[in-house]
């Protein structure tokens, strides 16, 4: 079982075929660039955790990690959504960690 699941929103136009593709290629271009499934889930808990605390408490590691998040989120929607088109709407992937 994968750490996390992929859901592309806002969306609608696309075939189902074309939003799945374009989950499998965000989620494996953020398991590329942050080395695998679980580090995946262990930088999104760590932004997560730095975006919900104070900047005198965010330590060094912690505001890095969440640093090379943001990067490769970026990199990811790029890769996902360079060949589905236009159309209306503002897609957004959504993220969630698995319960433990």
């Amino acid at each position: 079982m994968s750490p996390y699941t992929v859901c592309l929103h806002d969306a609608e136009a696309l075939p189902s075929s074309a939003r799945i593709k374009a989950e499998c290629i965000f989620a494996g271009a953020l398991e590329r660039r942050l080395g695998g499934a679980q580090s995946v889930a262990t930088t999104y808990k760590t932004w997560i955790d730095a975006a919900e605390c104070t900047a005198d408490i965010l330590t060094a590691e912690a505001a890095e990690t969440a640093s090379r998040w943001h990067a490769a989120v970026r990199e990811a929607e790029q890769a996902a959504l360079r060949d589905v088109g236009h159309f209306e709407g503002t897609p957004h992937f959504d993220i969630r960690l698995a319960r433990p």
